[in-house]
């Protein structure tokens, strides 16, 4: 079931990249997600909660910009990646499988990045405007992340 979590919370990343971390400090801050004595255990501290959060947020708003890069362009994909690894390695470490999580939560990574600029397409072509593909695909990724912190709860 971790397993599953981790590579969840990386296709989160692929979608919407400082989402995964922010909602991953939020559980880790509520005492949801069980990282402390962990190496991961920073998470759980409110700067960590408010970085995150301040960069989901910039993120989300810099991502309705005509300028922002497709996530497929290599920096960008590798980017979220390592987001990807790193989330599911938290969500590992609270289950003791640190390796593992980072591994799932990689291919997860993948997996988020190339079916999210996908259905994103389809989404924008079928509104014949980005913005509320952008906005659905926003609302997914945070409600999913949260969910996903919930469930390791």
């Amino acid at each position: 079931m971790l397993y599953i979590l981790a590579l969840l919370i990386g296709v989160v990343a692929g979608l919407r990249a400082m989402t995964a971390p922010a909602t991953i400090a939020w559980g880790a801050w509520l005492g949801w997600l069980p990282v402390a004595g962990t190496w991961a255990s920073f998470m759980g501290h409110w700067i960590a909660v408010g970085i995150f959060t301040i960069l989901a947020i910039v993120e989300l708003v810099t991502d309705q910009l005509p300028s922002t890069p497709s996530r497929k362009v290599p920096q960008q994909f590798g980017a979220r990646i390592v987001i990807g690894a790193f989330t599911g390695a938290v969500i590992g470490a609270a289950g003791g499988a640190t390796i593992g999580g980072l591994i799932a939560g990689a291919i997860g990574a993948v997996i988020g990045t190339l079916g999210g600029a996908e259905a994103r397409s389809r989404l924008a072509a079928a509104f014949g405007k980005d913005p509320p593909a952008a906005f659905i695909e926003d609302a997914v990724a945070i409600l999913g992340g949260l969910l996903i912190v919930a469930a390791v709860a």
